[in-house]
């Protein structure tokens, strides 16, 4: 599906569906554009993107400023995949999905049984002996060759360096490190061009004398020539160099050596590095040799190359993971927003009757008025405990608790609501004394809740609605058992895969799609999890379980062999309470 991603401008993260126009796409500050920018620099309708056949065309609609395909003015290009789109600041990345070839297709992994595979593994090499297998071990005999290797040894380094970080910072550092290791310069720093105000920002300096370190001067005609004509500059001394002789920023900086070169990414220039040498050029006569030679230029072009593509690849992968937390908020707001809607015409309705009752004196409506406000706001109760849930991890605050008065103070929360529906809800205690367990008792009661709230909704107008609740402890396992069960419709095989996922709700308008999400979380907080069984027709069944651990409380000897003794009668008959 072709898209169009905003990488760069107020609008970043965006993302613009093209597959969705048949017509032309207008990009501009109007509203009534298909892809409306906020951007001073943008035209009020800037430039159009066209399907021609299978293939997508932007033109440039005689803007003020000029559309730019790939850093090049364009009046009208076709777009291919990865192009990057420029209107006014906004840059876009364009991208189209591929059909896979058919080459693809006719690749297959050989099985170790299969007779045909008769290859074997004579040489294996780890990541760090890699970079070892560059280095030279007689650099003596032949220095090119040993000279070519240290090249090849600060390329793979910084190859490296750029792969194991997405931390710009980090990431900048490490490449002045790699070059200060490899030439003798005095001073480096790495410099950033802003998006917004295109202004060089230093983002990394390093200073061959830590303890001499002071302000540092650089050159804006170096820059400036660099940044222009997108190419690296050395100089043996830069006071002397025809290219600058005009800028009066290099005398004042006393300069000998430098050497600066562009950032340059894939489609733009991303900034600059730095490096020089303060040695006077008396000492570099008397020497006869200069610290800074054409090798260093092309091989510093080269690490610039690789650490700008790692700042583009930086800079889009923020870009799309904001994207994505915008479109998880869009998502988060309009479900939640449904239900909050639909919660509020609850109880403006029981409100309504609530008022009608005071007026006309009569207790029956301003019995059932508030009753439908007391069940709505139970429900937006629910809904903020579980927003409150979901929203962030957290560690569970075990307590001693009593985990079969736990179940009975919940069927006893529901059995009202059982009694409207007339749902028999069937508890079945365990016979076996179950000691008091350390388990968050406010977490786990909202976890249980959830799944029981969801049992009645499932058998809601069903003829014998029951609901089973069941409570085992497996001592071999260790594990704590709440099985509950229902009669409903059951739950087809396709959508007991979404069961879990937020905001999927099997109930329509009326469930929210958090009470089994948030359910689940607090049980692998705990350590557990839910499973969960389901026949279309009969009914589902849902499994909580977590670790048993036992109060400390509840371990002296006595209360022990008390517990133990009750495991070990399995034949007792388990009470059970039917609450219509």
């Amino acid at each position: 599906m072709p898209s169009l991603f905003v990488i760069q401008g107020r609008n970043k993260g965006s993302r613009y569906d093209l597959a969705a126009h048949e017509g032309a796409m207008s990009i501009g500050r109007d509203a009534g554009n298909a892809i409306q920018i906020e951007d001073n620099e943008v035209s009020r309708r800037h430039a159009e993107i066209r399907h021609i056949g299978d293939t997508l065309v932007v033109g440039d609609l005689k803007s003020s400023n000029g559309t730019y395909l790939n850093n090049r003015k364009i009046e009208r290009a076709e777009l291919t995949s990865g192009d990057h789109l420029q209107v006014g600041r906004t840059v876009f990345v364009f991208s189209m999905d591929r059909e896979n070839e058919r080459a693809i297709e006719l690749v297959d992994i050989v099985s170790p049984s299969n007779d045909s595979d008769g290859s074997r593994i004579v040489r294996t090499i780890r990541e760090d002996e890699a970079a070892n297998a560059v280095a030279s071990p007689d650099d003596t005999q032949n220095r090119w060759l040993a000279r070519a290797r240290s090249n090849l040894q600060v390329m793979y380094r910084t190859a490296l360096a750029v792969s194991h970080t997405l931390d710009i910072d980090e990431l900048l550092g490490r490449i002045l490190q790699l070059i200060f290791e490899w030439v003798e310069a005095d001073r480096g720093c790495i410099m950033l061009l802003d998006p917004e105000t295109k202004q060089l920002r230093t983002k990394a300096r390093r200073d061959r004398n830590v303890n001499a370190a002071t302000s540092m001067a650089i050159s804006r005609t170096i820059l400036d020539y660099v940044l222009d004509h997108r190419e690296g500059v050395l100089t043996s001394d830069a006071q002397d160099d025809d290219r600058f002789s005009s800028g009066n920023s290099v005398i004042r900086t006393g300069v000998r050596e430098a050497i600066c070169i562009p950032l340059q990414g894939r489609y733009d220039t991303v900034g600059v590095i730095y490096i020089d040498t303060t040695v006077p050029l008396a000492e570099s006569i008397e020497t006869g040799q200069h610290r800074f030679t054409d090798e260093h230029l092309k091989l510093m072009m080269a690490i610039g190359h690789q650490a700008a593509l790692a700042v583009e690849d930086t800079t889009y992968y923020s870009a799309m993971v904001q994207s994505e937390r915008l479109a998880a908020i869009g998502q988060t707001i309009a479900t939640l927003s449904h239900h909050i809607k639909n919660i509020l015409q609850g109880i403006r309705g029981g409100s309504y009757l609530v008022e009608m009752g005071l007026d006309n004196e009569d207790p029956a409506v301003l019995r059932k008025g508030w009753d439908i406000v007391a069940r709505n706001q139970n429900k937006i109760s629910s809904l903020v405990m579980d927003m409150l849930s979901f929203s962030k991890e957290r560690e569970p605050d075990p307590l001693p608790s009593d985990l079969v008065a736990l179940v009975s103070d919940i069927v006893e929360t529901v059995q009202q609501r059982a009694a409207e529906s007339k749902t028999v809800i069937h508890w079945e205690p365990p016979t076996a004394a179950i000691p008091r367990l350390l388990f968050d008792p406010e977490a786990m009661s909202r976890a249980v809740l959830n799944v029981v709230s969801n049992a009645l909704d499932a058998v809601e107008n069903r003829p014998d609605a029951a609901i089973g609740i069941r409570l085992d402890c497996q001592e071999q396992e260790k594990m704590v058992r709440i099985t509950i069960t229902d009669n409903g419709a059951g739950i087809s095989a396709d959508s007991l895969q979404d069961i879990f996922t937020l905001f999927v709700s099997t109930k329509g308008a009326r469930g929210t799609g958090l009470g089994l999400t948030v359910s689940r979380k607090i049980l692998r907080e705990h350590g557990g999890n839910i499973q969960v069984t389901s026949q279309l027709g009969e009914g589902s069944e849902f499994v909580l379980t977590f670790p048993m651990t036992i109060s400390e409380s509840e371990l002296s000897p006595e209360r022990m062999r008390t517990i133990a003794e009750s495991f070990a009668d399995p034949d007792a008959d388990a009470p059970t309470s039917e609450i219509p």
